[in-house]
Parts: C-alpha cells; structure tokens; sequence
C-alpha cells in the first residue's frame, strides 16, 4: 500500500469511530496485505484522533512476527467498572493478563531483554473490552482486524499486583462469571504460553515509535476466548493469585 492508499483506509475507520457506524470492511485496494501495512493504518488513525495512547494489546506467534493494536487512554478503566454499552455496542469480553510500565523504555538500538522488562512491569488481571469498527457478521481478514488495533474497544483493569514472579502466568487457574453465573471455558491457559514474552515483543515492537512510556499498558492475549455479551450484562474474570477485574456493560 502506498502512503495515500493508506491515509484513505485510515480515514474509513476514523469515521466509522466517530459515527458508531459500522463498515463491512475496508474496500477492495485498501485492505492491508502485510503486518506493518496494518500497523500503518492503525498509526494513522492514532495521528488523527489525537488522542493518548495509553496502551497496547500485543501477541507474537512463534515463527510469526510480533503485532500489536493501541488501546487509547480514555479507555483504559480501573475495575469494577460501569461501561455505558452504547460506547461499545458488540459488548465483547476477553479474560487476559496485562502488564504495567513502572518506567520508560525509551528507544535504543539493542532489544529490550526478557529480564530487564520484567524488572519494571506490575501484572494485573485484565478484561479487554472487544468492539469492533466492522460488523461482526461480516468476513474479515485478521489484517483488516489489525488496521482496527485489533478489535479494542477498551480494557478494565485490577490494581496492579507487584509480587506476581512467583506465579506461573502461562497456566494460571482463571475463571469467569457472567452476571454472577460461572462460565466453564476448559481452556488451558495464555494462547502461547508466556504472556511477560508478549510484553517484551511490544518493548520492541515500540521502540521505533520513541519507546513505551512510564504507565502505558500491554495486555497480552485471552485466556477466556472471546464471549459477547448484552446490555446490562456484568462480567468478572478472576486469575487466581493476581486478582479480577469487573465490567458492567451499563444500560
């Protein structure tokens, strides 16, 4: 994609911000066909909002290389939280873990290292809030997803838990209740096993942008899948030894 082609697709999802109109997608010739195509849309959106970023969500698959989506401050939220539904319609919930930056990680030549990143983040219990600039009846590329900071409409978080090393964040236990009934998600834990290896990628992944910044937010993959749920609907995800997180999705 050229630089136009990609102004045109960002201004598409600009509006449909602005609107709460959704889009079935980005038209035929401005859909992204590359991983940093889609994150070349997503930072243009992000200069023409304006708006603070206050975190990322982030997964690196292995053999793949690393994404990322920005979540805007004005979105993150402390737990419990009352999240008017009209804000967010698709009302989606993930259970997730997400780490918090105690200082700056600005820009350098050398890769941050797993240890160094684990010395100034606090992990906290997470539920990304999903909702998306497309409809969700409509096909979509996970490209097209990544263009939209992958789907993020907000995430409520726990205080963040400073005596979390002792924990094994790849397996721990995690339930979910929805208005107070449990949800049985059998699932076996972090997607790829090692959320903190996730937050390292997005150090990275950032550092070309000036580096990740005292109090910015990485969240790093479901644990729970992704649920939608209704209007009314209160939603808790509890990691066992980290603490939960609350979201009502108020009427």
């Amino acid at each position: 994609m050229n630089s136009h082609e990609i102004a045109k697709a960002a201004a598409l999802l600009v509006k449909a911000r602005r609107d709460m109109v959704p889009l079935p997608g980005l038209p035929d010739g401005l859909k992204p066909t590359t991983t940093d195509e889609g994150h070349a849309i997503q930072d243009a959106v992000s200069q023409s909002l304006g708006k603070l970023i206050g975190g990322f969500k982030a997964m690196s698959p292995p053999g793949q290389q690393p994404n990322r989506g920005i979540i805007y401050a004005d979105t993150i939220h402390a737990s419990p939280c009352d999240l008017p539904a009209g804000k967010v319609p698709q009302c989606g919930v993930e259970g997730e873990v997400a780490f918090v930056f105690r200082q700056n990680l600005p820009n350098r030549a050398v890769p941050y290292s797993r240890n160094e990143v684990a010395a100034v983040v606090d992990a906290m219990a997470a539920i990304e809030v999903v909702h998306s600039r497309y409809s969700i009846e409509g096909p979509l590329s996970n490209l097209e997803k990544l263009a939209d900071s992958i789907m993020n409409g907000g995430l409520v978080c726990s205080a963040p838990n400073t005596d979390w090393r002792g924990l094994d964040l790849g397996s721990i236990k995690v339930g979910m209740t929805v208005n107070g009934k449990p949800i049985d998600k059998k699932l076996p834990g972090h997607p790829l096993g090692d959320p903190l290896g996730v937050a390292v990628a997005l150090a990275n992944m950032w550092r070309e942008k000036g580096g990740v910044r005292a109090g910015q937010i990485v969240t790093c993959g479901s644990y729970t899948g992704l649920d939608y749920l209704k209007p009314g609907d209160t939603c808790t995800v509890t990691f066992e030894g980290l603490g939960s997180a609350t979201v009502k999705f108020a009427l």
